[in-house]
């Protein structure tokens, strides 16, 4: 909620470079491989809004804020016109002022009227943290006579009826939208009758499938509210994206105005890209162990860091390993160093969020900047433990320093993964282009099927509702009438059954939520979901818990439980897996020469087999098989096809093909992200020397959500330029029989066997070799 103040404080006397110099001290410089300063900026300020309340003028200039940056003014200037509108700025540019001070405004104004609630409000944020907040600064502003709410699963029954009755602001999340307020809207009828504004905060995070949900409950709420007179105007914040408007119209089928230049004020941010160094067996030293080290280094000298893995497992890793080595030299202090990421309890989290704010927690470790979800004051680094998945995931992670105009460091540790070693070498691929565009299909049948049947369940259906729904709902309709979902009468479609259907759709898509009970005390440690239990808390499993390891002896499905001892047996575990693929459509080809894109429809079947042991040192010490079941997906993929006599031309013998697919298959998954808002734990691979369906040697990339998201087919549409960069990075390595900097795969069901990395440069190009001149791109 930054803004311009009239007594601004001095800024903390943290320096990056001096930070930076610190890090790489003696033989460390060499793993420093590019730098780049980000300038400070100052801020433009324009005068205070004349129609905002007055109330609400008092208790912002109580908080030292009597000016507005633009881009805060512009977007309270459009909400208050009744303009649905996007801010995607920096992170901190104080995006939340710019939506508050209409909100606030209509409230206060509303509470004039006869009902003492003239107007009412929504903020739905995608995590209870940045929810808790978000509400924490409005019980601070304390606006006279402006009754803020929580409403979330946590709360009493007594509680969500006062609040029914009597919030003006209310703070939810789309869960409980979808699972509550919408199936109930008659009990909420007076709250709509006057809503105003509907605020949706971090809507970059609704992408893909989820985004696809959250778009179709957006537009169940206006449909309901509008069928109590209400047509309020929705305010969106973002962080940087692409293509905004775009953004906007998927999720609400609407026309949203963007707002994008960031007119707050900047301190520097020094921003260093790091490699680890090679060990005596050639191999990098592993990311985790190195941000580890350097997350050590930095809270040894009291800075603030906050390190994000990409995986649960590898936040607790890096936490362990930082406490570890803060102990070997007699740096290490109780609760200096923590873990922070999902699965855990609500307790932990918020005990964990007032360690950091108290700067008792120097450093902490946690899966991602949104599941973090929280405004820290006084974060002085990050440290990225592998590339995030996107640049607008980076510079949101990187935003996380420095939140009170102060300088910042970031540092990002290069994992041994195909994008990560691309990116060393093209810098400018991360500092100077524009990031990447949220993708999502709204019109996804298998995401807006369901909702419509919930819809239904609402108010029934008519073709009127193509309004919100977009042009697809008669159709879609049929179908589920066919299905004895709906039942069509004269003056449209209803809901027929007598459960509710919001009780069978879960947005986030994370079937049941299995818990992690210690056998022992009965303890609940966290939770899972359903398809990562398979894979991570099988029997035998080792998990680890805020850096204590744990045995997995049962893993029940039915009952939703996975017991666990505690214990460290001295090994690590990884699951193993096979996947097959079944074609269902075709929606788009092209031909290159003898080579054949694809894009469409497949089933992806898949089931964990067997698990493998393994010591600290990489060493497989067993192998051993599990009877887990199979899991089936129907999503959408790209996939390309040659001819056997092809690869013979490309100088593949038969024994050397499956390798050589395999090797494309893993260094073209972990590119896509280059082109695509996603990383590549979204997306799967299939390869295969002969798929019964296509009658040829065959690559597949796949989106790994039900229905698809929109990756396939961003792969699909610029192809040359992701399997170019493909073929550039596998060319390029210095490996010599292949590496996870290339076509090794740290998900792969199969174990990485076998690969074949010159087969892979072979293949990709005479591939492209084939490909027409006016389909290539240039990233």
């Amino acid at each position: 909620m930054a803004a311009h103040r009239t007594d601004p404080p001095e800024p903390p006397g943290f320096d990056p470079r001096s930070a930076l110099a610190h890090l790489t001290r003696g033989q460390r410089a060499e793993r420093l491989v590019h730098v780049r300063t980000l300038p400070a900026r100052e801020g433009r300020v324009v005068p205070w809004p004349d129609w905002v309340a007055p109330e609400v003028t008092a208790a912002l200039l109580g908080e030292g804020i009597d000016t507005l940056w633009e881009h805060q003014a512009r977007v309270a200037e459009l909400a208050h016109e009744g303009r649905h509108v996007l801010v995607a700025t920096g992170t901190a540019s104080g995006k939340s002022l710019g939506f508050l001070l209409p909100v606030l405004t209509a409230l206060c104004d509303g509470t004039g009227s006869g009902t003492g609630r003239g107007a009412t409000a929504l903020y739905l944020a995608p995590t209870k943290a940045l929810g808790a907040d978000q509400a924490e600064r409005l019980h601070t502003l304390a606006v006279p006579g402006v009754r803020v709410a929580t409403l979330d699963g946590d709360t009493p029954t007594e509680e969500r009826r006062w609040i029914r009755d009597h919030a003006h602001y209310v703070l939810t999340n789309p869960d409980l939208l979808h699972h509550t307020l919408l199936p109930g809207h008659e009990r909420w009828r007076t709250f709509l009758r006057a809503l105003r504004y509907v605020v949706v905060d971090e809507c970059h995070v609704y992408r893909g499938v989820f985004g696809a949900h959250v778009s179709a409950v957006l537009r169940r709420l206006l449909r309901v509210a509008a069928r109590y007179g209400a047509r309020p105007t929705v305010v969106l914040a973002s962080a940087t994206v692409a293509e905004p408007e775009v953004l906007g119209r998927a999720l609400l089928g609407q026309e949203v105005v963007a707002v994008t230049q960031d007119a707050s004020p900047r301190r520097e941010t020094v921003v260093a890209l790091w490699q680890p160094p090679e060990q005596d067996d050639g191999r990098r030293r592993g990311t985790v162990a190195e941000s580890a080290s350097l997350l050590a280094d930095l809270v040894e000298t009291g800075v603030q860091t906050v390190a994000f893995a990409r995986s649960r497992q590898g936040v607790e890793v890096v936490a362990s390993r930082t406490r570890d080595e803060l102990d070997a030299r007699g740096a290490g202090v109780p609760g200096q160093v923590a873990a922070y990421r999902g699965g855990y309890l609500p307790e932990e989290r918020r005990a964990l969020e007032g360690a950091l704010r108290g700067r008792q927690l120097l450093g902490l470790a946690a899966t991602s900047a949104l599941e973090l979800g929280i405004d820290i004051a006084g974060l002085d680094a990050v440290v990225m433990s592998g590339w995030p998945g996107t640049r607008a995931s980076f510079w949101q992670q990187a935003g996380r320093a420095g939140r009170r105009g102060a300088p910042s460091l970031a540092v990002l540790v290069a994992a041994d993964d195909p994008l990560d070693t691309y990116l060393l070498t093209h810098p400018e691929l991360i500092f100077e282009t524009p990031v990447e565009a949220c993708v999502l299909d709204p019109e996804n049948p298998y995401v807006l099927g369901p909702h419509l049947a919930a819809a239904a369940a609402e108010l029934p259906l008519t073709r009127d509702d193509v309004e919100w729904f977009g042009p697809t709902v008669p159709a879609l309709t049929e179908q589920l009438v066919a299905g004895g979902v709906l039942r069509r009468r004269p003056t449209g479609w209803f809901w027929v059954r007598p459960e509710r259907p919001s009780d069978h759709l879960q947005l986030r898509d994370a079937g049941q939520a299995v818990q992690i009970v210690d056998a022992r005390s009965g303890r609940v440690l966290g939770t899972v979901d359903e398809d990562r239990a398979l894979t991570t808390v099988h029997a035998g499993a080792v998990y680890v818990h805020q850096g204590q390891r744990h045995v997995v002896t049962d893993l029940d499905l039915e009952a939703a439980v996975a017991l666990v001892v505690a214990g460290d047996p001295g090994w690590s575990t990884r699951a193993r897996s096979e996947s097959t693929f079944t074609v269902r459509s075709r929606e788009g080809e092209e031909v290159w020469g003898a080579a054949r894109l694809h894009t469409g429809r497949v089933e992806v079947t898949t089931r964990v087999t067997s698990f493998q042991r393994i010591l600290p040192t990489g060493e497989v010490i067993g192998t051993h098989a599990l009877e887990l079941p199979e899991r089936s997906l129907l999503t959408q993929a790209v996939w390309w096809t040659l001819p056997e006599d092809e690869l013979a031309l490309a100088g593949l013998g038969e024994d050397a093909v499956p390798g050589a697919l395999h090797a494309a298959e893993h260094a073209s998954i972990g590119m896509l992200p280059l082109l695509a808002t996603c990383d590549r734990w979204d997306l799967g691979g299939v390869s295969t020397a002969l798929h019964p369906d296509t009658g040829l040697p065959t690559v597949m990339v796949y989106d790994g959500h039900p229905g698809g998201a929109g990756f396939a087919r961003r792969g699909f549409r610029e192809a040359a330029s992701w399997l170019t960069a493909t073929l550039d990075l596998v060319q390029a390595c210095s490996c010599q029989a292949g590496c996870p900097a290339c076509v090794q795969s740290p998900k792969c069901g199969s174990g990485n066997e076998p690969l074949d990395r010159a087969g892979a440069v072979a293949v990709l190009a005479h591939l492209l070799s084939e490909r027409p001149v006016d389909v290539a791109r240039v990233i």
